[in-house]
């Protein structure tokens, strides 16, 4: 059985580099993206996930075009900097109306198909910034707190009804998005070193390291796994390790 897939945020970085592994695993993928893959093998469709009623348009043209819908992969989001005194109210609303609020309208448009499926799973894209202080990521931090949490819950809600939901917890990441922050940064080297050194493994995690760990949570391989947060984070969740001499 070909299994078929959505993925939202799916036009770059760790979007892409699952549905391209997701793919090549064999299932057919629909990238949901403000600027979607256009060229084969990707449906590319494009949405805001900020907008329910493109949302909606959108998760129903990829089921119908796809044939169903198995499963589903939660990555659109956005980031912000800043402590809790320097992102205006106006920010706040922005990144939960994206990174909480898309998927929860993203999962509640898919669940009808999702419980058709034999192979029902949700995976969101969480952060390590949901289980470890990080600074200068307040706002960033809180709606991956609410990741964390709301992908539990979904977990519990949907269990019976043959549907799993996973989260993945990356690390900072080599993507697009990091690597406008390094270019913004007044010692882009020297940010970059920074960001390699917080991680134990000494070095950044790639997108397509994030997207191996999707692709298991999405398959039927993990067809016990659920309401569990994956680590892929080079051991910055879990290691304290001693300075080196």
């Amino acid at each position: 059985m070909t299994l078929r897939a959505i993925v939202t945020g799916g036009g770059s970085g760790i979007g892409l580099a699952t549905a391209t592994l997701l793919s090549e695993r064999g299932m057919r993928v629909a990238c949901l993206d403000l600027n979607p893959p256009t060229a084969e093998p990707f449906v590319g469709i494009k949405v805001d996930v900020a907008d329910d009623a493109q949302v909606r348009a959108a998760v129903a043209e990829a089921a119908e075009r796809l044939g169903g819908i198995d499963v589903l992969v939660n990555n659109a989001g956005i980031g912000a900097q800043g402590t809790v005194e320097d992102n205006p109210d106006e920010e706040w609303r922005r990144v939960f109306e994206v990174n909480v609020l898309g998927m929860v309208r993203v999962s509640r448009a898919a669940l009808p198909h999702l419980r058709r499926s034999d192979h029902a799973s949700i995976v969101n894209v969480c952060s390590i910034a949901a289980t470890a202080g990080l600074p200068m990521r307040a706002l960033y931090s809180a709606t991956k707190g609410a990741v964390l949490s709301l992908t539990l819950a979904m977990a519990a809600d949907h269990i019976r009804e043959g549907v799993r939901v996973n989260c993945v917890n990356p690390g900072t990441a080599d993507t697009p998005w990091v690597g406008r922050l390094l270019e913004a940064a007044d010692d882009p080297e020297a940010e970059r070193q920074a960001l390699n050194a917080r991680q134990p493994m000494g070095r950044l995690v790639s997108a397509e390291e994030v997207a191996a760990a999707i692709a298991y949570l999405a398959g039927p391989e993990a067809g016990a796994t659920t309401g569990t947060a994956l680590a892929v984070d080079g051991g910055m969740q879990g290691l304290r390790l001693r300075p080196e001499k």
